[in-house]
């Protein structure tokens, strides 16, 4: 089980986007993941006449270390450490450190 899934709402704890919060797009492997308007980069992408496509300056996201992110708690409206535990049914859950609070009962 991951400390950072898809669809976490996290914020930046190190880096030149430090503070930003966003929402994780795709987790790419054990230590990058992508988050939703964190870390834009510009691309220059050449155009090809013989599809369609347009050549141009795009901007898009660029892969971000896990240990750069926190996950984002509502309670105290800062990023927190993540834990995991077991419930009484056998699900094995996350929870957040500061304040014991189960992140994915679903």
């Amino acid at each position: 089980m991951q400390r950072i899934k898809k669809g976490d709402d996290v914020i930046v704890i190190a880096g030149r986007d430090k503070g930003k919060r966003g929402n994780v797009l795709r987790v790419l492997d054990d230590t990058r993941a992508l988050v939703d308007n964190v870390n834009v980069v510009k691309k220059h992408k050449r155009g090809n006449p013989n599809t369609g496509e347009t050549g141009g300056i795009i901007e898009q996201e660029a892969p971000i270390q896990l240990s750069n992110l926190a996950l984002y708690n509502p309670a105290t409206n800062k990023g927190d450490r993540v834990g995991f535990k077991v419930l009484d049914d056998g699900r094995k859950v996350r929870y957040f450190k500061s304040n014991g609070e189960v992140v994915d009962l679903v």
